[in-house]
């Protein structure tokens, strides 16, 4: 059985050294959750993922809470939650409280160039990692596809699109083939 201990400093560690917010943390938390410690499976992160994106909180923080929660019930929870978040509150005190120009300091700027970078190559890593885990059905690769196309279309004509509407948008396309495939058995199969 996992210790609530050791629920407590994976998460800590990873919201030690993950910057760049939930979706930057979602490959970190897949690589310690699923690869290194079977925590859960893949099929369950990429499931934790969109629950955890179409819910409130942050992505990262509603990712924990569940891997706890299905490894120790509600104290394991707590410790996987508190363990993700506290790293990032000590931080911004610490910088709050003794660093008033904090990046305004040259390095410390550059730095947050880096990380830029980095960050941006952690959500590509998630993004190909869920990719490569998707079913080998049309359907699933048809929103793929038709996701990626309207991003792409959304960030060149710099349109204002909730990411709550496109959400919308991709259950009632899937409830839709569901709905007209017959239910669980075709619409399985497309």
């Amino acid at each position: 059985m996992t210790s609530l201990t050791d629920l407590f400093l994976t998460f800590m560690r990873i919201g030690m050294f993950t910057f760049g917010g939930g979706y930057a943390m979602i490959s970190v938390v897949e690589n310690a959750c699923v690869e290194n410690r079977h925590w859960i499976t893949h099929d369950d992160m990429m499931n934790i993922t969109v629950i955890a994106e179409s819910t409130p909180g942050p992505i990262a923080i509603n990712c924990a809470t569940y891997v706890g929660y299905k490894q120790r019930g509600l104290a394991g929870a707590i410790a996987a939650t508190v363990g993700m978040i506290l790293p990032s509150f000590l931080v911004i005190y610490l910088i709050s409280r003794f660093l008033d120009d904090f990046l305004e300091i040259a390095w410390i700027a550059h730095a947050f160039q880096g990380i830029k970078l980095a960050v941006g190559i952690l959500i590509i890593d998630a993004g190909v990692k869920m990719v490569r885990q998707m079913p080998a059905k049309a359907l699933p690769r048809v929103i793929l596809v038709c996701s990626f196309a309207a991003m792409v279309v959304i960030e060149i004509l710099a349109l204002r699109v909730s990411s709550i509407a496109l959400l919308l948008v991709a259950a009632v396309v899937s409830l839709a083939v569901y709905v007209v495939c017959g239910g669980s058995d075709k619409g399985a199969a497309v």
